[in-house]
């Protein structure tokens, strides 16, 4: 599997074209509560797609940023735009404006496509950002945006005639980009290439999925995420599959009806996700379709694999993945899961786990874990720090504390620094701190993860007060989710007089950690969902 410069390459090609050649025209690629389409139907649109993004003046390696709910449109316009050899930005449909604006003005994207459920969110932080040229309203969505040129996808896609040609890209060109705030909680976009497209559909899906054409999948986890997006459009496309695309929020009755509605047979999670399907009482019949189940975003706690299992009778392979990675490069493989571990490097890519002083460490001696592989981006957009940090020579530095046994087999020990992973999202604590710090009764606040019921880490506040203010835990916890997205929000908040602190007077983090674990061990605040998701 080559990924040098060499012949031409284009990831739309390979994911459809291709299997178009191959005859599976006939076959189902995309299905859902949004729409169905085969091969060729999806061919056709994207081609038409394509010549619309020409139409509209986006130039090769210009960005089109995509704030869309999973369904048709998301796919057509993600493979139409790299096909004429524009670079799709998929963004988090969970932004509010200001954030979407940010990412807006830092990737310079020239179009904005939405679908309808987003359409003021669009139209608001449209208005903050000068670089963008129009908004593509996907299935029928027409935001007001003043000084803006709306278009309507679909009446223009309807006219068009389908444009066979394919922008001369090659494996190494620029792609498609993901943002994430990874390491240092400030958004950035990893920038990806054509040919990853394929190495990951080669390596993860092809070697330790092994998904193949008669397989439907279903994610829980929306294609805007790296993850989410292999699940959904790489590996099912790569094969002649059947995607499962659900555009409302995934909840455990959502993802049993589609399960059992649309016949899956890889399903595709996170813990936390697979804990809530236990809170809620799933009934274990909606998953006798599923040969296989996924884990990836965080840790899967051997207890909860063993809760899962056991109800589901499906096995589950926990695996890591990164967005500079653009998928999972170390995971567990059917028939050889190791219950609490992330099991062993997907073939193609190597391991190394380095101590505080850089050397490899021993097995059983925990330290830092670095990875190398061809899908690798090429680094952050316009972060040039943040790059050198992350993309060491060959090796990309994960910032997850790891331990190899002797088996080879690795296990998370968690991360390296203070970032947390909630819900397989990233949350600087820093922004919760800041969010705190803005209710006029909070003097100081401090943000840590402690482990829940089910062993996932979960955002807890420590907050000393100004002095006379009252305000209560409830309050705090819903001040966090009217101005951050609601998986950043603390799950608890702690009143304190102070904190403890190291000689040098450091916060001793490790120890709130701690406390924060037994905290939540106790249950659930008020503040979660009657169903134990979180709302």
């Amino acid at each position: 599997m080559s990924t040098e410069r060499g012949d031409s390459f284009n990831a739309c090609r390979y994911l459809l074209d291709r299997r178009v050649e191959a005859g599976d025209d006939g076959r189902v690629a995309i299905t859902g509560v949004a729409g169905e389409l085969s091969y060729a139907q999806l061919l056709d649109r994207v081609q038409r797609t394509a010549a619309v993004l020409r139409e509209l003046g986006l130039e090769p390696e210009q960005r089109l940023v995509i704030f869309a709910s999973d369904g048709p449109d998301f796919v057509t316009i993600y493979l139409a735009a790299m096909r004429m050899g524009g670079i799709p930005v998929p963004v988090s449909t969970m932004l509010r404006a200001d954030g979407l604006a940010e990412l807006l003005s830092d990737s310079r994207a020239r179009l904005l496509a939405v679908t309808p459920e987003f359409t003021a969110t669009a139209a608001q932080a449209a208005a903050s950002a000068p670089e963008l040229r129009g908004i593509l309203g996907a299935a029928g969505a027409s935001p007001e945006a003043p000084g803006l040129a709306v278009h309507d996808l679909d009446g223009l896609v309807a006219a068009a005639a389908p444009d066979e040609s394919v922008y001369p890209t090659h494996a190494d060109s620029p792609a498609f980009w993901l943002y994430t705030s990874g390491t240092t909680g400030k958004a950035k976009a990893a920038m990806h290439r054509h040919g990853s497209v394929r190495v990951v559909c080669e390596t993860y899906g092809s070697e330790v999925l092994g998904i193949r054409p008669d397989d439907r999948c279903l994610s829980a986890a929306k294609a805007f995420f790296a993850y989410g997006l292999g699940n959904s459009v790489l590996f099912p496309l790569s094969v002649g599959a059947t995607a499962i695309l659900e555009p409302a929020p995934a909840s455990p009755a959502v993802v049993a009806e589609r399960a059992g509605e649309y016949s899956a047979s890889l399903f595709f999670a996170g813990p936390t996700f697979f804990a809530n399907m236990l809170r809620a009482g799933t009934p274990a019949a909606v998953m006798k379709g599923i040969r296989l189940a996924v884990s990836a975003g965080e840790a899967l706690p051997a207890a909860l694999y063993e809760r899962w299992t056991s109800r589901f009778g499906v096995d589950i392979l926990d695996g890591i993945g990164m967005t500079e990675m653009l998928h999972i490069f170390l995971s567990n493989t059917e028939g050889r899961v190791r219950a609490g571990s992330t099991g062993t490097a997907v073939p193609g890519y190597e391991l190394k786990v380095l101590d505080d002083e850089g050397a490899p460490a021993r097995a059983g001696v925990p330290g830092t874990l670095y990875v190398r592989g061809p899908s690798a981006a090429t680094g952050y957009w316009s972060r040039y720090d943040a790059s050198r940090q992350v993309f060491q020579g060959e090796w990309l530095r994960t910032g997850d504390t790891y331990v190899q046994d002797a088996a080879g087999y690795y296990t998370c020990l968690g991360r390296t620094g203070d970032m947390l992973k909630v819900s397989g999202m990233w949350v600087s604590p820093a922004e919760v701190e800041e969010r705190l710090l803005a209710h006029q009764a909070v003097a100081q606040a401090v943000v840590v993860a402690g482990q829940d019921g089910d062993g996932l880490h979960k955002p807890v506040g420590y907050v000393v007060l100004r002095p006379g203010e009252v305000v209560t835990e409830d309050e705090l916890i819903e001040f966090c989710r009217a101005g951050l997205p609601s998986f950043k929000r603390p799950r608890r908040v702690v009143f304190t007089d102070g904190y403890p602190t190291t000689a040098t007077g450091k916060i001793r983090r490790v120890e709130l950690r701690q406390q924060a674990t037994t905290l939540l061990a106790q249950g659930l605040p008020t503040s979660a969902g009657a169903d134990g998701q979180p709302m």
